[in-house]
Protein backbone atom coordinates (compact mmCIF):
# COMPACT_ATOMS: atom_id res chain seq x y z
CA UNK A 1 0.00 0.00 0.00
CA UNK A 2 3.16 2.54 0.92
CA UNK A 3 4.53 1.77 -2.55
CA UNK A 4 1.27 2.57 -4.48
CA UNK A 5 0.76 5.52 -1.97
CA UNK A 6 3.76 6.74 -3.18
CA UNK A 7 3.65 5.98 -6.68
CA UNK A 8 0.36 8.16 -6.73
CA UNK A 9 2.17 11.13 -4.95
CA UNK A 10 5.09 11.14 -7.41
CA UNK A 11 2.31 11.13 -10.33
CA UNK A 12 0.29 13.71 -8.28
CA UNK A 13 3.60 16.14 -8.20
CA UNK A 14 4.13 15.54 -11.83
CA UNK A 15 0.36 16.86 -12.73
CA UNK A 16 1.23 19.91 -10.38
CA UNK A 17 4.50 20.86 -11.87
CA UNK A 18 3.33 20.70 -15.23
CA UNK A 19 -0.42 19.94 -16.03
CA UNK A 20 0.08 21.01 -19.73
CA UNK A 21 2.91 18.28 -20.25
CA UNK A 22 1.37 15.61 -18.59
CA UNK A 23 -2.00 16.14 -20.54
CA UNK A 24 0.15 16.64 -23.81
CA UNK A 25 2.19 12.97 -22.82
CA UNK A 26 -1.84 11.31 -21.95
CA UNK A 27 -3.15 12.63 -25.85
CA UNK A 28 0.34 11.46 -27.41
CA UNK A 29 -0.21 8.06 -25.75
CA UNK A 30 -3.63 8.30 -26.45
CA UNK A 31 -3.25 9.14 -29.85
CA UNK A 32 -0.67 5.36 -30.28
CA UNK A 33 -3.08 3.65 -28.68
CA UNK A 34 -6.23 4.71 -30.54
CA UNK A 35 -4.60 4.16 -34.14
CA UNK A 36 -2.99 0.96 -32.79
CA UNK A 37 -6.34 -1.39 -31.25
CA UNK A 38 -9.05 1.47 -32.29
CA UNK A 39 -11.68 2.74 -30.17
CA UNK A 40 -13.05 -0.42 -29.03
CA UNK A 41 -9.68 -2.05 -28.05
CA UNK A 42 -8.02 0.51 -26.86
CA UNK A 43 -7.27 0.41 -23.00
CA UNK A 44 -6.96 2.92 -20.64
CA UNK A 45 -4.81 1.40 -18.43
CA UNK A 46 -1.64 1.20 -21.41
CA UNK A 47 -2.30 4.61 -22.15
CA UNK A 48 -1.86 6.10 -18.36
CA UNK A 49 0.83 3.65 -18.10
CA UNK A 50 2.65 4.76 -21.39
CA UNK A 51 2.05 8.45 -20.63
CA UNK A 52 3.16 8.05 -16.67
CA UNK A 53 -0.07 8.62 -15.08
CA UNK A 54 -2.26 6.58 -13.55
CA UNK A 55 -5.82 5.93 -14.47
CA UNK A 56 -7.56 7.53 -11.10
CA UNK A 57 -5.88 10.52 -12.07
CA UNK A 58 -6.17 10.11 -15.86
CA UNK A 59 -10.04 9.81 -15.13
CA UNK A 60 -10.38 12.73 -12.75
CA UNK A 61 -7.90 15.19 -15.07
CA UNK A 62 -8.85 13.89 -18.97
CA UNK A 63 -12.30 11.99 -18.47
CA UNK A 64 -13.25 8.48 -19.77
CA UNK A 65 -12.09 6.35 -22.90
CA UNK A 66 -14.82 8.09 -24.72
CA UNK A 67 -13.39 12.05 -23.82
CA UNK A 68 -9.99 11.02 -24.24
CA UNK A 69 -10.98 9.63 -27.53
CA UNK A 70 -12.69 12.88 -28.69
CA UNK A 71 -10.07 15.23 -27.35
CA UNK A 72 -7.41 12.68 -29.57
CA UNK A 73 -9.39 13.31 -32.51
CA UNK A 74 -10.37 17.22 -32.21
CA UNK A 75 -6.67 17.49 -31.85
CA UNK A 76 -5.92 15.77 -35.63
CA UNK A 77 -8.36 18.30 -36.98
CA UNK A 78 -6.73 21.00 -35.34
CA UNK A 79 -3.10 19.96 -36.22
CA UNK A 80 -3.74 19.58 -39.54
CA UNK A 81 -5.69 23.13 -40.01
CA UNK A 82 -2.99 25.11 -38.34
CA UNK A 83 -0.68 23.44 -40.74
CA UNK A 84 -2.41 24.30 -43.44
CA UNK A 85 -3.06 28.37 -41.93
CA UNK A 86 1.07 28.56 -42.11
CA UNK A 87 0.48 28.11 -45.67
CA UNK A 88 0.14 31.41 -46.43
CA UNK A 89 -1.74 30.96 -49.36
CA UNK A 90 -2.99 34.42 -49.65
CA UNK A 91 0.86 35.81 -50.66
CA UNK A 92 0.98 33.24 -54.01
CA UNK A 93 -0.29 33.62 -56.72
CA UNK A 94 -3.76 31.82 -57.21
CA UNK A 95 -2.55 28.97 -59.37
CA UNK A 96 0.63 28.48 -57.31
CA UNK A 97 -1.45 28.91 -53.69
CA UNK A 98 -3.70 26.38 -55.37
CA UNK A 99 -0.32 23.99 -55.82
CA UNK A 100 0.79 24.41 -52.75
CA UNK A 101 -2.21 23.13 -51.12
CA UNK A 102 -2.26 20.13 -53.22
CA UNK A 103 0.83 19.38 -52.20
CA UNK A 104 0.90 19.75 -48.88
CA UNK A 105 -2.26 17.85 -48.36
CA UNK A 106 -0.33 14.55 -50.25
CA UNK A 107 2.47 15.13 -47.98
CA UNK A 108 0.71 15.35 -44.60
CA UNK A 109 -1.41 12.39 -45.90
CA UNK A 110 2.01 10.59 -46.25
CA UNK A 111 3.96 11.96 -42.97
CA UNK A 112 1.04 11.62 -40.96
CA UNK A 113 -0.83 7.62 -40.88
CA UNK A 114 -2.17 8.42 -38.03
CA UNK A 115 -4.48 11.30 -38.98
CA UNK A 116 -6.11 9.01 -41.57
CA UNK A 117 -6.27 6.31 -39.65
CA UNK A 118 -8.49 8.59 -36.95
CA UNK A 119 -10.74 9.55 -39.77
CA UNK A 120 -11.38 6.10 -40.99
CA UNK A 121 -12.14 5.16 -37.55
CA UNK A 122 -14.83 7.87 -36.56
CA UNK A 123 -16.13 7.19 -40.22
CA UNK A 124 -16.56 3.07 -38.69
CA UNK A 125 -18.43 4.96 -36.02
CA UNK A 126 -20.44 7.20 -38.82
CA UNK A 127 -18.96 10.27 -36.77
CA UNK A 128 -20.89 9.85 -33.70
CA UNK A 129 -17.80 11.00 -31.40
CA UNK A 130 -17.16 13.58 -33.96
CA UNK A 131 -20.54 14.69 -33.59
CA UNK A 132 -20.61 15.45 -30.19
CA UNK A 133 -17.39 18.15 -30.79
CA UNK A 134 -17.83 21.87 -29.93
CA UNK A 135 -14.36 22.71 -31.79
CA UNK A 136 -14.19 20.80 -35.02
CA UNK A 137 -17.01 22.89 -36.91
CA UNK A 138 -14.74 26.34 -35.85
CA UNK A 139 -11.86 25.05 -37.02
CA UNK A 140 -12.76 24.62 -40.68
CA UNK A 141 -14.84 27.59 -41.58
CA UNK A 142 -11.53 29.68 -41.63
CA UNK A 143 -10.11 27.39 -44.09
CA UNK A 144 -12.91 27.19 -46.32
CA UNK A 145 -13.18 30.58 -46.11
CA UNK A 146 -9.24 30.85 -47.22
CA UNK A 147 -9.75 28.47 -50.10
CA UNK A 148 -12.58 30.44 -51.73
CA UNK A 149 -10.39 34.01 -51.33
CA UNK A 150 -8.00 31.97 -53.35
CA UNK A 151 -10.39 30.84 -55.98
CA UNK A 152 -11.99 34.60 -55.96
CA UNK A 153 -8.69 36.15 -56.72
CA UNK A 154 -7.87 33.33 -59.37
CA UNK A 155 -11.54 34.70 -61.06
CA UNK A 156 -10.72 38.18 -60.74
CA UNK A 157 -7.48 37.72 -62.63
CA UNK A 158 -8.98 35.96 -65.34
CA UNK A 159 -7.37 32.75 -64.16
CA UNK A 160 -9.87 30.72 -63.25
CA UNK A 161 -13.34 30.28 -63.67
CA UNK A 162 -16.28 31.22 -61.89
CA UNK A 163 -18.55 28.85 -60.08
CA UNK A 164 -16.28 26.60 -57.96
CA UNK A 165 -17.39 25.61 -54.29
CA UNK A 166 -14.05 25.81 -52.12
CA UNK A 167 -15.52 22.66 -50.27
CA UNK A 168 -15.93 20.46 -52.99
CA UNK A 169 -12.79 21.58 -54.44
CA UNK A 170 -11.24 20.56 -50.85
CA UNK A 171 -12.85 17.70 -50.73
CA UNK A 172 -11.58 16.65 -54.11
CA UNK A 173 -7.75 17.06 -53.63
CA UNK A 174 -8.13 15.32 -50.17
CA UNK A 175 -10.16 12.45 -52.14
CA UNK A 176 -7.60 12.26 -54.56
CA UNK A 177 -4.40 11.59 -52.02
CA UNK A 178 -6.51 9.76 -49.38
CA UNK A 179 -7.40 6.98 -52.09
CA UNK A 180 -3.69 6.38 -53.44
CA UNK A 181 -2.00 6.61 -50.05
CA UNK A 182 -4.68 4.26 -48.27
CA UNK A 183 -5.00 1.86 -50.44
CA UNK A 184 -1.13 1.86 -52.20
CA UNK A 185 -0.75 -1.41 -50.87
CA UNK A 186 -3.34 -3.44 -53.23
CA UNK A 187 -3.43 -0.92 -56.25
CA UNK A 188 0.87 -1.37 -56.70
CA UNK A 189 -0.10 -5.11 -56.55
CA UNK A 190 -2.84 -4.68 -58.62
CA UNK A 191 -0.72 -2.68 -61.24
CA UNK A 192 2.25 -4.59 -60.66
CA UNK A 193 4.17 -1.18 -59.79
CA UNK A 194 5.25 0.02 -56.56
CA UNK A 195 3.38 3.24 -55.70
CA UNK A 196 5.33 3.95 -52.70
CA UNK A 197 8.36 4.13 -54.54
CA UNK A 198 10.11 8.12 -54.83
CA UNK A 199 9.28 8.11 -58.26
CA UNK A 200 5.92 6.99 -57.85
CA UNK A 201 4.95 9.40 -55.57
CA UNK A 202 6.43 12.65 -57.69
CA UNK A 203 4.26 11.34 -60.64
CA UNK A 204 1.15 11.04 -58.60
CA UNK A 205 1.66 14.62 -56.99
CA UNK A 206 2.47 16.08 -60.74
CA UNK A 207 -0.71 14.29 -61.80
CA UNK A 208 -2.80 15.43 -58.92
CA UNK A 209 -1.54 19.30 -59.32
CA UNK A 210 -2.25 18.69 -63.13
CA UNK A 211 -5.91 17.69 -63.01
CA UNK A 212 -6.93 20.14 -60.32
CA UNK A 213 -5.71 23.21 -62.02
CA UNK A 214 -6.87 21.91 -64.85
CA UNK A 215 -10.21 21.88 -63.83
CA UNK A 216 -10.17 24.84 -62.14
CA UNK A 217 -8.56 26.95 -65.37
CA UNK A 218 -10.83 28.56 -67.78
Amino acid sequence: MDRIESTDGRIRARWQRDPEGMRRRILDAALAEFTRHGFGGARIDRIAAAAGANKRMLYYHVGNKETLYLAVLEETYARIRTAERALNLESLAPDAAIARLVEFTWSYFLENPEFLTMLNQENLYQARHLKQSPKVRPLHSPFVGMIGEVLDRGVAAGAFRAGIDPVQLYISIAGLAYFYVSNRWTLSVIFDRDLSAPQARADRLAHMTDLVLSALRL
